[in-house]
């Protein structure tokens, strides 16, 4: 599954380091700052998906001594820094649309600039969705991360590019700016919003989606001896999880005996996550003030 990722990512490489040459090419032709915006984004482009490539070869190391739970949390460090490049970009991006508000310049050959970051938006917006499906797929926080960061980008470059038909309609200078403007506050969101989920996954944040499926699966499953499951905890390593819980089976059976219920419960989950999966699950035996609960049929001392 990570080497669907490595592909991925790959991609979103090369594409963006050729948005990047388009971008540049546009500002050349025009020398418009809401252009350089766009341009600008594309560096942190560039350099998050070659770190996020790195952390997806990285995260796909099997476990070893010094990690014995994998590698894969270096994906959200790695999200976490593409939001921290891109809120960069969008304060370097505020600053020169102040300066140029204060000191314009002419623009020229606008209509190249459009042809051209029109292309960029909608081969971002594409690359972007198909990073987003991927990474939903396979639980990878930094593909999430980067499609979600080039959908932004696409919806920011139509803004821009609407803010630069209007310059050209009506010949006022300062809407180059206000635009630049606009969508570095944009920018500055998405960056805050990566961080934040990547911030939760390094953190282990209680991730309520994923234990409500897990939740739902085991009812849809549920073996009679599973009397109950409870302390469970989930923690996300990239789209790889490890369980802990207790499972209370009936007390009066052997080991071997809870052994095999206890194999069923993980075999199921297994086969959902696609054995991505590991458990750390402890049996206790069951107590009579849980006799109300519990399915078993013809026990022998209910």
């Amino acid at each position: 599954m990570k080497r669907n990722s490595i592909r991925v990512q790959k991609l979103l490489v090369i594409v963006s380091v050729a948005l990047f040459i388009i971008k540049i090419i546009a500002w050349y032709l025009t020398h418009s700052v809401a252009i350089l915006t766009d341009a600008l984004e594309s560096i942190v482009n560039v350099v998050a998906g070659f770190i996020g490539l790195y952390s997806i070869i990285l995260s796909a190391k099997p476990k070893d001594k010094e990690h014995p739970y994998g590698h894969g949390k270096v994906e959200f460090l790695s999200s976490a820094i593409e939001g921290t490049l891109i809120s960069v970009a969008g304060l370097i991006i505020i600053y020169e649309a102040i300066n140029n508000l204060y000191h314009p310049h002419d623009l020229q050959k606008l209509d190249y600039g459009i042809i051209l970051i029109a292309i960029t938006a909608v081969v971002n917006y594409a690359v972007g969705y198909y990073c987003v499906q991927k990474g939903t797929k396979e639980k990878s926080p930094i593909l999430i991360a980067s499609g979600s960061h080039l959908k932004s980008d696409t919806y920011s470059t139509i803004g821009l590019l609407a803010g630069i038909i209007m310059l050209m309609i009506t010949g006022l200078k300062w809407i180059d700016s206000v635009a630049a403007l606009i969508f570095a506050v944009i920018i500055i969101i998405t960056g805050y919003k990566i961080i934040r989920r990547a911030v939760s996954g390094i953190m282990d944040e209680s991730d309520e989606l994923i234990i409500s499926e897990i939740v739902t699966v085991l009812n849809e499953n549920r073996n009679p001896h599973w009397i109950d499951i409870h302390n469970m905890r989930v923690i996300n390593y990239a789209g790889f999880y490890h369980i802990d819980c207790h499972l209370t089976v009936p007390y009066y059976i052997n080991v071997n005996e809870a052994h095999v219920i206890l194999d069923s419960l993980t075999a199921m989950l297994q086969k959902h996550f696609d054995d991505k999966v590991e458990f750390f699950i402890h049996i206790d035996g069951c107590l009579y003030s849980q006799c109300s609960i519990c399915a078993v049929e013809n026990c022998p001392v209910r």
